[in-house]
């Protein structure tokens, strides 16, 4: 049977599907279990049924607990559906999970009570209203670990959180988020060291269906996840490495690098790296995980999120990071964001291809909106680089760069860019100026309507492009670019629609240079209070 039918038919399809294996694991010999992997510590020997009606959770951390007591180890999951509440993770003790099992997150208690539910939700202090709940606490989901050091989850099989919540208020058929007993992350660390997620699958991951926060030397890699909020957020850790992941999640972000205030103090995300994934939103939750990658109906579902955004909790910064070699398809383009006091430098984003982009292609904000502590300061914003990046079939929006007055983002270098707009502003979109909205929540549609077809610039100090080319489907009325309080303004080489359209409209300008354009002549302009080129 196919995972699409398993899908369909629930836990009894699935359990119908991988009984044979199931039965094999179940009456497999001591001399078959004798591999090094299965020592002591497959979860049958500890009691765990894997018929997807008992719960194993009891079954699953005695096996986890024997491998910790004996100094470390793996704990072994065979073919099988393993109907669980909260798993809790242990120092050099990793978990395997092998083809066909399946740890399946029970349902949560519907009337709020412990008895048979989630670990309870962890107190916090002062500081839980700088952030969502879903980020100020980790013990209230399936798999989760606190102070670790030497962790792993690998192996092909499937992590499926059909009984978390989402976090969202009045979700039919969900219990509240912050009840007693309920779940909403499929895993969830906190302050580990030493970390290895490795080749497993996700579906239905809850509020988050990664959520690492404080975690150094961390290693997430050949992900397939499929979800209905966030697929991994990285919180406040350093040294990371995220390689060779899918990601569908039309409801949320796919890949959030943020740096927020849940641990107590402001932690910079730092020395990151995310290569080779590919993220979207655009296909109905299930099908790319078995393979039929059905395309979800606009009219059903027409905003889709599935991302990669560092932030919007940003209290802590983001420190050099680089993104390289991802797609985009069918989703929000990228999104680098300071709200709440962060230090973002060191930014390098590069060899992307963007495909059906629901919004601004590229959205750098700093804003102030300030979530966080009294005495905090607005952020900074600055070295970051864009190259090498193609998008095709993007929305009405142009890419924005925004800062705020007094606290513009500095030294952006764009080249190598080929961007294809939808096109088809009008001469009234042209003319508009967008309120600043300094303490709004960060996203590409806070403006409304824009009077840029490519770039939208506002609060800038020292931009440069070089090789970027801006197309439209159909013809716009809007410039190419709109510059509004940029100094140090450097253009060479772009290649823009050919119609009425000015390339450039400047709004308090200085230092302004563009070079080698087909559409205009070079020009050097020292000040400009308003023009139009």
């Amino acid at each position: 049977m196919q995972r699409r039918e398993m899908l369909k038919f629930g836990t009894a399809g699935i359990a119908a599907a991988i009984a044979p294996q199931a039965a094999n694991a179940i009456s497999a010999t001591p001399q078959a279990a004798s591999a090094p992997i299965l020592a002591g510590f497959n979860v049958r020997q500890h009691g765990a049924l894997g018929d997807g009606a008992a719960i194993d959770s009891p079954a699953i951390n005695r096996a986890i607990d024997a491998a910790a007591a004996a100094g470390g180890g793996t704990v072994f999951f065979p073919a099988g559906i393993y109907l669980s509440y909260s798993i809790r993770l242990r120092s050099k003790v990793g978990l395997w999970l092998d083809h066909g099992a399946v740890l399946l997150a029970a349902p949560s208690p519907l009337d709020g009570t412990q008895s048979g539910g989630y670990d309870p939700a962890e107190p916090q202090g002062a500081w839980e209203p700088y952030q969502d709940y879903g980020h100020n606490h980790w013990h209230n989901s399936l798999l989760w670990g606190e102070d670790l050091d030497g962790v792993s989850i690998t192996g092909p099989g499937l992590i499926w959180g059909k009984g978390l919540t989402r976090g969202w208020d009045n979700e039919p058929g969900r219990a509240d988020t912050t009840k007693p007993g309920v779940g909403n992350k499929t895993i969830a660390l906190k302050n580990c060291r030493n970390v290895l997620l490795r080749d497993f699958k996700i579906l239905e991951g809850g509020w988050f269906g990664v959520l690492a926060t404080g975690v150094d030397n961390l290693t997430i890699d050949n992900l397939t996840i499929d979800t209905n909020r966030d697929g991994i957020d990285i919180d406040c850790c350093r040294n990371v490495r995220v390689s060779n992941c899918t990601v569908n999640s039309p409801w949320d972000d796919a890949i959030c690098p943020k740096s927020s205030f849940a641990l107590g103090y402001a932690r910079p995300t730092e020395n990151l790296t995310i290569t080779n994934c590919y993220v979207t939103g655009g296909y109905e939750l299930g099908s790319v995980l078995d393979g039929t990658w059905k395309r979800s109906d606009p009219k059903q579902h027409p905003v889709t999120t599935g991302r990669i955004k560092l932030g919007t909790e940003s209290n802590g910064g983001f420190r050099n990071v680089t993104i390289s070699n991802c797609v985009f398809e069918s989703c929000q383009g990228f999104a680098l964001e300071s709200e709440d006091g962060a230090l973002v430098e060191d930014i390098t984003f590069t060899g992307i291809t963007m495909r059906d982009i629901r919004s601004a292609p590229l959205f750098l904000r700093l804003g102030t909106r300030m979530r966080g502590p009294r005495d905090a300061r607005p952020g900074v914003m600055r070295r970051v680089i864009l190259s090498n990046i193609t998008s095709s079939g993007a929305s009405p929006l142009p890419s924005i760069l925004s800062g705020v007055p007094g606290h513009p983002i500095e030294d952006i270098k764009i080249s190598d860019v080929y961007l294809q707009q939808v096109g088809g502003g009008s001469a009234q979109m042209a003319a508009l100026n967008p309120e600043e909205r300094e303490g709004a929540y960060p996203d590409p549609h806070m403006f409304g309507e824009l009077p840029a077809t490519g770039f939208f610039a506002r609060h800038i100090r020292n931009l440069e492009m070089s090789n970027v080319e801006i197309a439209t489907l159909s013809a716009d009325a809007r410039p190419a670019l709109w510059l509004k309080d940029v100094v140090g303004a450097d253009f060479f080489r772009l290649r823009l629609p050919q119609g009425d359209a000015s390339a450039f409209h400047l709004h308090q300008v200085r230092d302004f240079r563009s070079s080698g354009s087909r559409k205009i002549a070079d020009v050097s302009i020292e000040s400009a209070e308003e023009k139009k080129l």
